[in-house]
């Protein structure tokens, strides 16, 4: 399972807010495989939470992999050196448990 950690409800309809995706964010705790399918099959489907309310959509049929890819490249741009160099080891290490 996907640990989303604590948020509140904020929009008018109670769903919960995306998480910032910069430093202060917990974007970075999840490795490049489950950032893509959260930003493509949205939250719920990617993480088999069948109750789970969020506003942020999912983009499949809207981007393709490659522009959700380049979407993300650039948010992870946007961290600093030492964030980028954590991730790049939990990407490593998730990539040698398949």
């Amino acid at each position: 399972a996907v640990d989303f950690g604590p948020q509140t409800a904020d929009d008018a309809q109670g769903r919960l807010p995306a998480p910032p995706h910069d430093a202060s964010g917990h974007t970075w705790h999840h490795p490049d495989e489950t950032l893509l399918r959260i930003t493509k099959l949205g939250v719920a489907k990617a993480a088999n939470l069948a109750s789970y309310e969020s506003s942020m959509p999912a983009y499949e049929g809207v981007l393709t992999d490659s522009e959700i890819v380049a979407a993300l490249s650039w948010i992870k741009a946007q961290w600093p050196v030492s964030i980028r160099a954590k991730h790049d080891e939990m990407n490593r290490s998730s990539s040698q448990k398949r």
